[in-house]
C-alpha cells in the first residue's frame, strides 16, 4: 500500500527556503510546523541556490526576443514602405493622375 505523498506549490517552498536563509526561522522550527522532513527542506534550499542563477539568465533570454522583435518590426516598416512606392509607381505607371504625388 503507497502513502499518499503531500505536493507543495513552488511559492510555499520558496517562502520557507527564504525564511531559512534570512535567519528569520531555523531549519527545524520550519519542519515541526510543517511537518517536513529536514531532508526536504535541505532539498529545496539546495535546488533553490543551484537555480538562483538562471533568474538573472532569463533577462538575457527577454533581451534576445526584444532584440528579434526590434529587427521584424523594422523589416515591416521597410516593406511597408516599398508597398507604398510601388504603388505610387503603379499608378504613374498607368497614367493615373488623381495619385498623391
Amino acid at each position: 500500500m503507497t502513502a499518499n505523498r503531500r505536493q507543495y506549490t513552488a511559492e510555499f517552498k520558496a517562502k520557507l527556503v527564504l525564511q531559512v536563509l534570512s535567519g528569520e526561522k531555523t531549519p527545524s522550527d520550519l519542519c515541526r510546523a510543517h511537518k517536513l522532513n529536514p531532508n526536504v527542506l535541505n532539498r529545496w534550499r539546495k535546488e533553490f541556490l543551484e537555480q538562483a542563477a538562471s533568474i538573472f539568465e532569463r533577462g538575457e533570454v527577454g533581451s534576445e526576443q526584444e532584440q528579434k522583435i526590434a529587427e521584424l518590426e523594422r523589416l515591416v516598416g521597410q516593406l511597408t514602405m516599398q508597398l507604398e512606392i510601388a504603388k505610387k509607381a503603379s499608378r504613374i505607371l498607368n497614367g493615373d493622375k488623381g495619385g498623391n504625388w
